[in-house]
């Protein structure tokens, strides 16, 4: 699938692992760090952004601004904005750009982004082939409007059956990164298949693909199907009442899929029933136990959010394990986008959080960034739904980060240590 997509974006009828090619991605990523980029970009010939309108900007990192140098890093990019012309500019409080560019219908099947983010991955679960980048990679690309990429080999991960109650994709990503390493798909693309796929919902599919960035892959993807399209309908009907079905028949024109008996450099086999609650200890993703192994370990705060699992379904499982219940930890909860937040509060799941004691965040990536908006302290213990836990990542080297599904951090900040929400709701 993604040699399909680079051949597309490279002009080239086929195109093969190892060899190099030129594209013209349809989107470029970039957000808070575009101020950073565009001093690079200054220092080249050109002076103006090729194709303004590939373009896609959001304020996410440190937003709302936790100091005067964040808030004037902001002035600058809305004056790069303004002076390149660039439409897809998304404010403040608008959300993580991941979760904001897939509900604007930027980006979609069949299409290519490469962008200033490390989780850049994110996109493949809407069967586009989406990488990150560095920052003079960028610029090169608002300077040129292409780049080359060596194609990647790819790994191919068939799902079969149904996750368990109580388990997730975030369960599952952990696991497989566990066995597989943080290098395990290094520059890889991984590509997800099989019958277990058809059952996932859209918010557990992008997990998998933002969280193949943590196994190194430079992308990861799946082939759209019914699920992704009643999704894209749906979202476009609201972000695009306008032009949703011009988009929609874009994406359809433009989505690819592998072809039957296709080369892998490598494949695996999970079976979803077999998958348990997994938790990532400090401070490797990769160093990872099920979490019926270290129920013990207590607490200090938990995290929801990010652009992994700050979804809505993330905040409807943590809304149901508060519920009439009382945190004896703290809990931040940041939803991924404004229309996340609206969503949770219209169904009450906002509501059930503040009773519990919960705390709400603007939409954005809050702490996980480690600048602000619950950053820890030294010797914090952290149980979140995030994807990074090394040393520092939260802002404090000496604070301790576990990785888990939000339904367990939400029983965990109830609990006071690491534990099953079973144990909670029966």
């Amino acid at each position: 699938m993604t040699e399909k997509l680079l051949a597309r974006a490279s002009g080239n009828d086929i195109v093969k692992p190892g060899e190099i090619v030129f594209i013209e991605p349809d989107v470029i990523l970039s957000h808070d760090n575009t101020a950073a980029i565009a001093r690079i970009f200054e220092q080249l010939p050109q002076g103006r952004v090729k194709v303004p309108d590939r373009l896609a900007i959001t304020l996410d990192h440190a937003a709302p601004p936790p100091t005067a140098s964040h808030a004037q890093n902001h002035a600058r990019v809305r004056e790069f904005v303004r002076a390149q012309g660039i439409m897809h500019f998304f404010e403040v409080g608008r959300g993580i750009c991941h979760q904001v560019l897939c509900e604007e219908g930027i980006v979609g099947p069949g299409m290519t982004l490469l962008g200033a983010d490390s989780h850049s991955t994110h996109y493949g679960w809407l069967g586009a082939f989406s990488a990150g980048i560095g920052r003079s990679e960028v610029a090169a690309l608002w300077a040129t409007g292409q780049l080359w990429l060596r194609v990647p080999e790819t790994m191919r991960i068939t799902l079969s059956g149904r996750l368990n109650p109580g388990v997730t994709t975030k369960d599952l990503t952990i696991h497989l990164i566990g066995d597989l390493s943080a290098d395990g798909a290094t520059y890889m693309a991984v590509e997800f298949a099989g019958d277990g796929v058809a059952g996932l919902s859209p918010d557990s599919r992008a997990v998998l693909t933002n969280m193949m960035a943590e196994m190194g892959a430079k992308n990861a993807c799946m082939a759209p199907d019914a699920v992704t399209w009643r999704w894209l309908e749906k979202t476009l009907g609201r972000t695009r009442p306008d032009n949703h079905e011009d988009r929609l028949a874009t994406f359809r024109q433009r989505a690819l899929c592998a072809d039957p008996g296709a080369n892998y450099a490598s494949q695996y086999q999970i079976a979803l029933d077999e998958i348990e609650p997994m938790i990532s200890c400090p401070h490797s993703v990769d160093n990872t136990q099920a979490l019926s192994e270290i129920e013990a370990t207590e607490v200090d705060v938990g995290f929801i959010g990010t652009c992994t699992n700050g979804r809505l379904e993330d905040i409807a499982a943590a809304a149901e394990i508060a519920r009439g219940r009382r945190l004896s930890k703290r809990l931040i909860v940041i939803p991924a986008s404004s229309m996340v937040l609206r969503d949770a509060a219209e169904a009450g799941y906002i509501a059930d959080l503040i009773d519990a004691g919960a705390t709400i965040g603007t939409p954005g990536c809050g702490p996980c960034m480690g600048v602000h908006s619950g950053v820890l302290a030294p010797g914090e213990v952290c149980i979140s739904s995030a994807n990074r836990n090394f040393r520092g990542r939260m802002g404090e080297p000496g604070a301790e980060i576990y990785l888990a599904n939000p339904a367990v951090v939400a029983a965990s900040c109830i609990a006071g240590r690491l534990i099953h929400p079973a144990e909670l709701t029966g």
